[in-house]
């Protein structure tokens, strides 16, 4: 019903704009209008077609029928329509419709199909209009400037939890604000549940106590509202701490109705899309934004008791480094080139240890134009942080310190449930080598191949043929040595069975380009990643310093990207749009500058970067990362 509900204004308003409407329809001969109902209840429909005339009989052009009208696209036809009738409306003298955005009465085409519940919207919204000039005619301004509280919900409800039922503190006067998500009247009583950011409590409106203002609560004010209320505190025979309102104000009128009551908002694509109707219907919804502030400042505090300092480096860069990730590009038009939004920080924040700067972190977005998934969002929020002096092992300690102290800010404790899985962050995590967890997955050990690229392919081939869902083998087809192989096995086989805190040790030198070389195990780096629920939360090395290897190492990169690119191209197989041919399609440069900066001398160190988003879905047991960022990256809905 909330789709069709008109406000409660006075019977001259909503009988003006029923009337103005059908007078707009009925007006036309041989109207031929087809109805179909797509509102949330059976009343609803019959509340809508209540409102058009009578003479509704089946279209005039049944090839039409099949016809797939959305919502969306009847709105722009209702619109268009109003826009190129206004000169013929009666009342168009009035100021109230000089605007082009103004709601006029609907004049139905013989073969407009439209939605019920958009054309009762329309009614709804056009008696709020001519409400809100009547509150302003009568001195009320039903957008206001502000209202001076004395309390929040929360406050009130733990001052007076100790009230018996019945009892009433007449000689404390509060005042409150809020928006109206419940209302129910009874004669002379009206109840209404006003929530602000901390919680909720009861309104108790009794006409004795507002006289004439009673009547105007019960007329003007509905719910989706925003008011502000005095009076004193009570609690109700049935145990409701309560406002006994003595007076009221309507700070914000709310033109929209909100989402059904008992049903919140449902619609997954829309909870997204228009996030503050989301936080509105499901209040935990807020909950995990205001979690995930908690644990971005836990991050921050743990981070500067350990003597780090924050840092900020640029968001556009000349050259996308510190990742291999497709970047964003655009153009700046004064200096006439290219910029890339930055796929990392780790480049510049490594600059800062050159510049003496020996414990630094920064916390901020990371733009990669890759795919949307889950797990994935073209932006998302990363801490990276490193520390001079130090190799990859203080960053495990660094990474279980941050992970345990939000986890105990968030829920006092270090075993929790994710996904009904439950999860043990209780210290020292697990430790094993990458190629100790595909040799324990798959009982090969990848050691063997020493550098037979063509011996690896055919293993693995047969691996992931038997064992992936998805028949995987030919992922392996483009890998150009022997660490890039044992890496897709590991991802495909090894990683979703990373529940429990682990640390993987020890990668391929190959797929680690800013990795200082294992000092004991040649072909290998010093990095982990951390992997939780089987999802990599963070990245760490022990950083390379060599500007001469480090040279060497970019440029084989590059060779790497540009030769699979060309394998690509080269290959009828794949075609532009795909995703595996979008993974390359990009050019990669050597940033001249950084390496420069390593010639001047960069202390030994240790570098990590966390990703805040999946530590957040963790803590919130949130499943997609869209839950846990306000306003994720959607598609365009047409």
């Amino acid at each position: 019903m909330d789709a069709l509900r008109v406000w409660r204004t006075s019977s001259h308003f909503i009988g003006f704009a029923s009337k103005a409407a059908c007078a707009a329809v009925t007006s036309r001969a041989n109207v031929s209008v087809r109805i179909r109902c797509c509102s949330s209840s059976s009343a609803a429909s019959a509340a809508a077609a209540a409102e058009l005339p009578s003479t509704t009989v089946a279209p005039a052009n049944p090839g039409r029928r099949g016809r797939n009208s959305s919502s969306t696209s009847d709105r722009e036809s209702i619109r268009a329509i109003r826009l190129k009738k206004a000169n013929s409306f009666p009342y168009q003298n009035s100021s109230f419709f000089s605007c082009e955005e103004s709601l006029l009465p609907l004049e139905i085409d013989d073969e407009l199909v439209i939605e019920s519940s958009v054309y009762a919207r329309q009614i709804a919204f056009l008696s709020l209009l001519f409400f809100v000039e009547e509150l302003r005619s009568k001195g009320h301004e039903p957008y206001a400037y502000k209202w001076t509280r004395s309390h929040t919900a929360c406050q009130l409800q733990d001052i007076y939890s100790q009230l018996a039922n019945g009892e009433e503190c007449k000689e404390d006067l509060v005042s409150i604000a809020g928006r109206i998500i419940a209302r129910r009247a009874f004669g002379k009583l009206a109840f209404l549940t006003l929530r602000d950011d901390s919680g909720t409590i009861q309104l108790y409106c009794e006409k004795e106590i507002l006289e004439d203002q009673f009547e105007q609560l019960k007329t003007f004010v509905d719910i989706g509202d925003i008011v502000g209320a005095n009076g004193s505190i009570k609690k109700t025979e049935k145990g409701e701490l309560s406002v006994c309102v003595k007076n009221f104000e309507i700070l914000t009128k709310s033109l929209l109705p909100l989402p059904d009551k008992y049903h919140g908002l449902t619609d997954v694509d829309k909870r997204y899309r228009q996030r503050y109707v989301d936080m509105i219907a499901n209040h935990e919804v807020a909950d995990v934004f205001r979690i995930r502030a908690k644990i971005v400042s836990e991050i921050r505090k743990t981070v500067e008791s350990l003597g780090f300092i924050e840092v900020e480096t640029p968001v556009l860069q000349g050259a996308a480094g510190g990742a291999e990730a497709r970047p964003f590009v655009t153009y700046h038009n004064s200096l006439g080139r290219n910029l890339y939004l930055r796929i990392a920080t780790e480049l510049h924040l490594k600059r800062m240890l050159v510049g003496g700067l020996e414990k630094v972190f920064e916390i901020g977005r990371i733009f990669r134009n890759e795919g949307i998934s889950t797990r994935h969002n073209p932006e998302f929020t990363t801490i990276e942080m490193y520390e001079a002096y130090s190799d990859y092992q203080s960053m495990m300690n660094m990474a279980e310190e941050i992970v345990t102290q939000c986890a105990l800010v968030v829920h006092g404790k270090l075993d929790i449930d994710y996904q009904g899985v439950q999860i043990s962050l209780q210290r020292p995590w697990r430790r094993e080598t990458m190629h100790n967890l595909v040799k324990e997955a798959t009982g090969i050990d990848f050691d063997e191949f020493k550098n037979n690229l063509e011996a690896a392919k055919r293993v693995a081939r047969g691996i992931l043929g038997s064992r992936s869902e998805n028949n995987d083998s030919h992922l392996v087809e483009t890998c150009p040595s022997v660490g890039h192989v044992l890496n897709e096995i590991f991802e495909t086989i090894v990683e979703p069975t990373l529940v429990q805190p682990t640390f993987v040790l020890d990668y391929p030198i190959e797929i680690s380009p800013l990795a200082k070389p294992h000092r004991r195990q040649k072909g290998l780096t010093e990095r982990f990643e951390l992997y939780i629920c089987g999802r990599e939360i963070a990245n760490a090395f022990s950083e390379l310093t060599d500007p001469v290897d480090q040279r060497s190492r970019f440029e084989e990169q590059i060779k790497q990207h540009n030769d699979k690119r060309a394998t690509l191209v080269s290959n009828s197989k794949y075609v532009e749009g795909e995703k595996e041919f979008d993974d390359y399609s990009y050019e990669v440069s050597l940033d001249e500058d950084f390496l420069t900066s390593l010639e001047y001398g960069m202390p030994p160190a240790s570098g990590m970067g966390l990703g805040i988003d999946r530590l957040v879905m963790l803590l919130t047991n949130s499943a997609s990362i869209r839950d846990v960022i306000a306003f994720p990256v959607l598609k365009i809905q047409h």
